[in-house]
């Protein structure tokens, strides 16, 4: 019994190290060439209602109940959604726009849990292909801090599919 509780107070010790290490701001990033100009590509991330033609989120919850609001294409421009127990609800609002170069975003998330996280599409152009960099920061709280481990995967997979997906429509 001495030897359990030994090993169960070092792996909680070490989680608690775990935990204030890594601290609790998390980024996430992924890129992608386009074999298509800026200009191009730009028509796909500068509003919401294009941003949801690729965005991988949508197509877990079909039946997902959308709204828009704002001026399409302007700081201001949102969509808030209510989807299933996968997509749960909350509003994603452009924040700030610079032509052919970057589109940044609010997420406000209300369900499963509330939380928040901003966003960065960033348009680079490479002569006559554009790369595309689209992050994602947020401050988790202790204990959740932990959870950026298993969200790494998660993100790369989705962020992989929405930014494949952009580039097939972009490059039509």
């Amino acid at each position: 019994m001495k030897t359990f509780l030994k090993i169960l107070l070092a792996v909680v010790l070490v989680l608690v190290i775990a935990m204030f290490a890594i601290g609790k701001a998390y980024h996430f990033e992924k890129s992608i060439v386009i074999n298509a100009p800026v200009e191009k590509v730009w028509q796909n991330v500068n509003s919401m209602r294009g941003f949801n033609q690729w965005n991988p989120w949508m197509k877990m919850d079909p039946n997902m109940k959308l709204e828009y609001s704002g001026t399409s294409g302007q700081v201001g421009d949102q969509y808030c959604w209510e989807g299933n127990d996968e997509v749960g609800k909350g509003c994603h609002i452009i924040t700030a726009l610079i032509p052919n170069q970057k589109q940044s975003a609010k997420m406000l998330f209300k369900e499963p849990f509330e939380s928040d996280a901003t966003s960065d599409l960033i348009l680079t152009p490479q002569g006559n292909t554009t790369k595309v960099t689209w992050d994602m920061d947020c401050e988790l709280d202790y204990p959740m801090n932990l959870m950026g481990f298993f969200m790494t995967g998660q993100m790369d997979k989705s962020y992989g599919d929405g930014l494949n997906k952009l580039k097939e429509i972009s490059e039509k």
